[in-house]
Parts: C-alpha cells; sequence; structure tokens
C-alpha cells in the first residue's frame, strides 16, 4: 500500500515538474516572439503616423488616428512604383523558375549519377557557401561590363556597358547556386535505388528519370527553394545598386531609398512603401508555408 502510494506521488512529482517546464518554455518563447515582432509593429505604427508623431519633440508610440492613409497615397505617388514592381516581378519570377529548374537538375546529378570527379566538383561547388557575396561583386561588375557586342562593345568587350543596366545583369548571375544544388541534392540523396532501377527498366535515361521520376516527387525541397528564392531575390538592394543605374531599371528596394534626403527622412512614407512592397513575398510563403519546414528537414544533414 505504501508503496503504491509513494509510485502515485512521484508521478504527481514528474506531472508538476513537466508541467512547470512548458509553463517556462511558452513563457520565454512568448516574450521571445513579441521581441521579435516589434519591429513589425513599429512599421505598421509608424505607416499611420504624420510627421509631427514622429519627430522627438512630439513623439507619439500610436497614431492619432489608423485611418489616416494619406501616407500610403503619397507614397505612392512620389514614384513609379507601378515601373518598379513589374521589374522586380520580372526578375524574380524568371530567376526563381530558372533556379528551381538548374540547382535541381545539378542535384539531382550529383545525387543519382555516377560520374569521374563527381565528389571534387561538389565540394568545388560547396566553397561557394562559403564566400561572401559582396566579395566578389567587382569580378560579376567586370564580367557584365565586357561581354562581348553588348551594349556598345565590340568583339574584345571594350568600348560599351556590355550587360549593366538590363535585365540579363540581374537574372543570369542568379540562375544557379551553391545552396540550392546543396539542398536538392541532399534531397534526391535520401530516394531509394529502386526508383533508379525501376526507371531503367521502362526504359529511361538519366533525364527522363530526373523529369517523370525524381520531379514529380519535388514539390517539398522545390516550394523551399521557391520562398528562399523569392525573399532573397526580390529584398535584394546591393546587387541592382551596383548593376543599374537608369530610373527603367530600378526594382521596388531602390525604389524605397527616395524617401531618404540629404536632410530628412519621411520614415511615414517609407513605412507605408515597405509594407506596400512586402506583400508579395507574404502570399509567395502563404502559398508554400505548409512545404517550408518539410522541406528544409528532408535536406539537411544526410549521408
Amino acid at each position: 500500500m505504501e508503496g503504491a502510494m509513494r509510485m502515485t506521488l512521484v508521478k504527481m512529482g514528474k506531472k508538476k515538474k513537466s508541467l512547470t517546464g512548458k509553463i517556462i518554455s511558452y513563457f520565454i518563447l512568448s516574450i521571445w516572439v513579441l521581441i521579435t515582432l516589434i519591429p513589425v509593429i513599429f512599421t505598421i505604427l509608424t505607416a499611420f503616423k504624420s510627421d509631427p508623431e514622429i519627430s522627438m519633440a512630439s513623439f507619439r508610440w500610436l497614431p492619432s488616428s489608423f485611418t489616416y492613409i494619406e501616407n500610403f497615397r503619397q507614397a505612392f505617388l512620389m514614384g513609379d512604383w507601378l515601373l518598379y514592381f513589374r521589374n522586380s516581378l520580372l526578375i524574380t519570377v524568371i530567376t526563381v523558375a530558372g533556379s528551381l529548374l538548374f540547382n535541381s537538375m545539378a542535384g539531382y546529378a550529383f545525387a543519382r549519377l555516377k560520374f569521374k570527379g563527381r565528389e571534387i566538383l561538389f565540394m568545388i561547388i560547396l566553397l561557394g557557401m562559403m564566400v561572401s557575396p559582396q566579395s566578389i561583386i567587382i569580378p560579376q561588375f567586370v564580367m557584365m561590363r565586357s561581354v562581348p557586342l553588348a551594349g556598345g562593345n565590340n568583339i574584345l568587350g571594350q568600348g560599351g556597358t556590355g550587360l549593366l543596366d538590363t535585365y540579363v545583369a540581374l537574372i543570369v548571375p542568379f540562375l544557379a547556386g551553391a545552396f540550392g544544388i546543396f539542398l536538392c541534392r541532399q534531397f534526391y540523396s535520401s530516394f531509394p535505388e529502386s526508383l533508379d532501377d525501376a526507371a531503367r527498366i521502362d526504359g529511361c535515361g538519366a533525364i527522363r528519370t530526373y523529369f517523370y521520376v525524381f520531379l514529380p516527387l519535388s514539390k517539398t525541397i522545390l516550394a523551399t527553394l521557391t520562398i528562399l528564392k523569392s525573399v532573397a531575390t526580390w529584398n535584394d538592394f546591393f546587387y541592382p545598386l551596383i548593376m543599374t543605374q537608369s530610373e527603367k531599371m530600378k526594382t521596388v528596394q531602390l525604389g524605397l531609398q527616395m524617401f531618404r534626403g540629404s536632410s530628412m527622412t519621411h520614415y511615414n512614407y517609407l513605412m507605408a512603401a515597405t509594407l506596400i512592397t512586402v506583400i508579395p513575398m507574404v502570399i509567395v510563403y502563404a502559398c508554400a508555408q505548409k512545404y517550408f519546414v518539410q522541406g528544409i528537414v528532408s535536406s539537411g544533414m544526410k549521408n
């Protein structure tokens, strides 16, 4: 009898400890979520404020009225936002579509095909993950400017601007990447060898096996790459800043800089325009988020 009571007390103690641990965990996570959301909340509130409410002299945490939408209208009128959105959408869509094709094909080749030097070549590609994009911007700039017979260049790639200030300069360098190839290679490595054997029995070569067997099973990894690549391309500021000069090639991230003057920054207009520019990425994530975590997990650390 005493033994049964002792066991009951031990179980009750474990349940209390477990409940206490959960409460502490939820509390810490709630604080962390709040800290993470503070910049987002501040951006939304600032988008509805007037200039006096932002100034240090009469600063207010909350806007006087959430019906104050003049900031959004004024921000839209200050630049050619239809052009900026068109440029960003075109660049993002083509870049993402191309990267999905090339990264998945390269990942499939490294995971399923046997060829000489495969491992060495894959390790060389992985070195690209260790190089900062900013460190190679000058060679990329020189390469784009020196393309022969483009932008007024002669056969030697001299005398003109090459591919600078064109869509090609903003798309081609990002059609494939070491990180995307790595994810796809890890993902395809988890597939059983029986798939390749069945495809060979049916008379499929490597290309047909990729398109008819592996590609239809790649929803999770392709959705993951779509989110990562879309966000990276849409939010890229540094590369378009270096590679473009004209107003007609501005992207939304370059368009946001118009609100920053030499003596004053219109933070309310800037935050209003920022909220508008994030809408496409929110839509992309909402459409692909259910595959996102699954794709990251399934292509994580596998041999």
